[in-house]
């Protein structure tokens, strides 16, 4: 029976896709046939590939899983052309031209909501574990009815949510405590733990911290990434020049060693014990 797990945020920028890239060679590593999803992401940066175009980043997690890469792992993209309107591409190909209000109000719960439910179907039916990964973040009031990217994914699979903060911001525990509040009371079960990211300082000082965190929200904090450094291109929505690739040999090989580099640091930042659970 295929695994599921869901990592979101509490924020755009927390760091959902490098965790998930992480987890993705991580457990492939450990054995799993492992796919990444994504229902939904807006990025200006893609991948093309035998007549088809995904986000990028969904591009690079596939390669962390070290298997194909399939349009069905991100079916909704989402290029922004100014003036609220995108080009949407479905399951690789390009669909249409839409502005948001079009986009929320005709389309995403519809047949955005259908197409991402088949693509994450299919990949249930050939990988072991997908490794889900939310947008933006899952507390957001003018976009909740509309949200096919968060809490609607986790329901359908019945995913044990992890969910990551950015300590490098400040703010991160009101973050985290203020998203457990905001989200609907019928989604807050999935969520099964935190992640602090970006971290910098003596561990000791933040411990009580997390005591207090999990006192205030009954769950646990699963571990906190240092703030590091890898050559692996970001999303580019908070970026003002985000890094340009080209896919040939060479770059691939020197990204899969970022990525093994990252994986490890992640690794060794996180209870693998207490995820590995999750999964059971």
């Amino acid at each position: 029976m295929t695994k599921t797990l869901m990592i979101q945020g509490t924020s755009s920028g927390a760091g959902k896709t490098t965790l998930v890239t992480a987890l993705c060679r991580i457990f492939a590593n450990s054995g799993y046939q492992v796919a990444p999803f994504k229902s939904q992401n807006m990025s200006s940066y893609s991948y093309k590939q035998d007549g088809f175009e995904i986000s990028r980043a969904q591009a690079i997690q596939a390669i962390a899983a070290r298997t194909t890469i399939d349009p069905r792992m991100n079916p909704i993209l989402l290029m922004p052309l100014g003036s609220y309107r995108s080009k949407v591409m479905v399951n690789g190909k390009f669909y249409k031209k839409m502005y948001a209000k079009e986009y929320y109000t005709k389309f995403a719960l519809s047949k955005g909501l259908t197409t991402a439910k088949k693509s994450l179907d299919w990949l249930k039916q050939n990988y072991d574990l997908i490794i889900i990964e939310g947008a933006g973040s899952p507390a957001e009031f003018n976009l909740e009815k509309y949200d096919i990217a968060n809490m609607r994914m986790a329901e359908y699979t019945h995913a044990p949510v992890i969910l990551v903060s950015d300590i490098d911001r400040g703010g991160t525990f009101a973050s985290i405590v203020g998203t457990m509040e905001l989200i609907d009371k019928k989604y807050r079960k999935f969520i099964q733990g935190f992640v602090i990211n970006k971290f910098r300082g003596d561990k000791d000082i933040l411990r009580p911290s997390l005591y207090k965190l999990r006192k205030k929200t009954g769950k646990p904090v699963l571990g906190t990434i240092p703030l590091m450094k890898f050559d692996i291109p970001e999303e580019d929505s908070l970026h003002a020049n985000p890094k340009h690739v080209q896919w040939n040999k060479k770059y691939l090989k020197s990204l899969d060693l970022e990525i093994e580099k990252l994986s490890q640091v992640v690794k060794n930042s996180l209870n693998m014990k207490a995820i590995g659970e999750l999964l059971k």
